[in-house]
């Protein structure tokens, strides 16, 4: 990075760079507003990106992300607490929850199940879930998981854990795209995958 700049202003910048879809240019050009922004705007925007650090952690319940103990979805007295949607991670459920079709609740797994990326089951929380599906209080279990290899071995992985408590193990229709990801679906096909979700063998 040139000398021209400041050890500061080179901090910055090559943080920004980090950032997703953020390449060099686009590094500086942020780190340059951010200079020239009024003070007030500036720290505003570090108190924004500390609070997200400091306040957001995950339900106890479902893992969404929350800055309750119990998010506002397991909150929520009007959801369908028999029926779990599972999904892989926090945006599938702002993806889903668009769409104004679910009335249900969560299980956030954090990841897939990839063996072959050393992503074993025991680094997320389908044993959590298991344990739901185990406790008599669940009718359904919808896999939301993405519609490509892994997120449909995970859903296989999953369903043959908790085959045997008799809940019902449903899939999400194939009205998504194979190789696709839950969060870049358009609403109209996530509707549709909804309320013509399958049984899954």
């Amino acid at each position: 990075m040139s000398s021209v700049y400041t050890e500061t202003l080179n901090k910055l910048i090559e943080e920004l760079g980090k950032l997703p879809g953020v390449g060099p240019k686009t590094a500086e050009r942020l780190a340059f507003y951010i200079l020239k922004a009024q003070p007030a705007e500036a720290m505003a925007l570090a108190e924004a990106i500390k609070d997200v650090k400091t306040k957001i952690k995950r339900c106890q319940i479902c893992y969404n992300y929350s800055e309750k103990r119990i998010c506002e979805i397991c909150s929520d007295a009007n959801r369908d607490k028999e029926i779990i949607c599972v999904v892989e991670q926090p945006k599938d459920v702002i993806a889903l929850e668009k769409t104004g079709a679910c009335k249900w609740v969560y299980h956030v797994l954090g990841a897939h199940c990839a063996l072959l990326e050393n992503v074993e089951p025991d680094n997320f929380t389908i044993y959590k879930l298991v344990e739901k599906a185990r406790s008599g209080n669940i009718k359904e279990v919808i896999m939301a998981t993405n519609p490509n290899i892994t997120g449909d071995g995970t859903a296989l992985y999953i369903s043959s854990l908790i085959k045997s408590t008799g809940v019902k193990i449903t899939r999400l229709a194939r009205g998504l795209p194979t190789g696709s990801t839950i969060e870049y679906a358009s609403g109209k096909m996530l509707t549709d995958a909804i309320i013509g979700r399958q049984e899954l063998d």
